[in-house]
């Protein structure tokens, strides 16, 4: 009792480690141990370039650690009263690239600070997430009235970053409205709903390539004027109105299309198949799909990747680090990697049933929602299941603002989770 005591005395570790006694450990060590990993990766990529971006890497990881435990203090409900706020800044912040930013890769999404170039549509995935937190909390989408006016609001930042343009994360704003929706409690058949101009807008513009899509096409306004007159009040002007705007929304897919750019077209179709532009469009692909393949059971070790080590694929250390990954540490390494995001989402879960109200929960479910789109599609997207976005791999890409976006979000659900109230076994 007396050694005890006097350790105490000489060694107050709990007093200092007090301001975070209910944090996620294992949430915090999990997005530390894949920010380690990914420099690794991103410094296995380039050996005949200058290893200087996986330092970076790992100095702005170390940054982000420092914001999230300082932001995981902070009690998380000051920001319902400063979400307008918020909103606002965000929206300047996306407003300024149309003036001051700089263009790079067919997009003008970066603003240059101090020597750096920062892209404020990485934060306003969490300006979104904070704004949209509080508006489901304040007034849920019980009412159709209610859900337009939310809409609304989230339609401005993501019109702003659609016309970039940055295709990519316009989608992630998408996904991260979807969830926080769901997890509201909202009518499922207005989540069919608000999803289906998108269905529709692709399904129009395939008869190009096989006329049985005109088919699908004709049964998918059928199921959605059907989901209208069961989930809206008013069943006529809701069915008839639901296949009207589905069809709108197929002939604005067409007016889209030809206000993309030229790479993102390329993007979109040659996922199909790569082969037809195997030196232009879809030379990423297919040296992403050879890479990966070559990897095989156990992978080549690190640092011994040819398509990585000869640097056959472009922006391998960005949006293709899965590749680098896959051909190093092969299918093992990959499946172990996926797993470690599992288990990042499932704490996520687990931090969200526990919050101490709603408007934590849905804080936590935005991140969450937000993480698993970007997991799922990069990934997709280097093996050949979805186009190539440009959407960065959490936490193993390369990308100071998409870094420290990740790190203040992981700040917000450490938050939630160290300022709940303990478990009282009493009750």
């Amino acid at each position: 009792m007396l050694i005890n005591k006097s350790l105490r005395k000489w060694f107050p570790w709990r007093t200092w480690i007090q301001p975070w006694e209910n944090i996620d450990r294992w949430l915090l060590l999990l997005s530390i141990g894949l920010t380690i990993f990914g420099g690794l990766v991103i410094r296995s990529t380039q050996e005949t370039q200058g290893w200087t971006d996986w330092l970076q890497h790992w100095m702005i990881g170390a940054i982000g650690v420092v914001i999230a435990l300082t932001i995981a203090t902070w009690p998380y409900q000051i920001l319902l009263s400063l979400h307008w706020l918020i909103y606002i800044a965000t929206n300047i912040s996306l407003l300024a690239v149309r003036f001051v930013g700089t263009e790079a890769l067919g997009a003008q999404r970066w603003i240059p600070i101090a020597g750096f170039n920062v892209q404020p549509s990485e934060f306003a995935k969490v300006g979104m997430i904070i704004c949209l937190a509080a508006l489901l909390y304040e007034r849920p989408p019980t009412k159709l009235l209610s859900l337009l006016q939310i809409l609304a609001i989230v339609f401005v930042p993501w019109a702003l970053v659609l016309v970039q343009p940055d295709l990519g994360t316009s989608l992630v704003f998408g996904a991260i409205t979807i969830g926080m929706l769901y997890w509201s409690n909202i009518h499922p058949g207005w989540l069919v709903l608000m999803f289906s101009p998108l269905v529709s807008a692709i399904l129009f513009n395939l008869p190009a390539i096989s006329p049985w899509f005109w088919v699908v096409g004709v049964i998918w306004i059928l199921f959605i004027g059907c989901v209208g007159w069961l989930s809206i009040p008013y069943r006529i002007i809701g069915g008839i109105g639901a296949a009207i705007i589905n069809l709108g929304a197929g002939e604005l897919g067409h007016i889209i299309w030809g206000l993309l750019q030229d790479y993102q077209k390329a993007r979109i179709i040659l996922f199909l198949n790569p082969e037809q532009d195997p030196l232009r469009g879809g030379y990423h692909l297919i040296q992403s799909r050879i890479a990966i393949g070559a990897g095989q059971l156990w992978g080549k070790g690190l640092n011994h990747g040819t398509q990585t080590g000869l640097a056959f694929i472009p922006e391998q250390h960005t949006d293709f680090i899965f590749s680098a990954v896959g051909e190093q540490f092969g299918f093992v390494g990959s499946v172990i990697l996926i797993a470690g995001f599992w288990l990042l989402c499932m704490r996520l879960i687990v931090v969200a049933l526990k919050a101490e109200d709603d408007f934590g929960s849905l804080l936590v479910i935005g991140v969450l929602s937000m993480i698993i789109f970007q997991v799922f599609v990069n990934i997709s997207m280097t093996i050949g299941l979805a186009p190539v976005t440009g959407i960065p791999l959490p936490w193993l890409s390369y990308g100071r603002s998409a870094l420290l976006t990740n790190y203040i979000a992981i700040g917000l659900v450490e938050s939630v989770a160290n300022h709940r109230k303990k478990d009282d076994f009493s009750r």
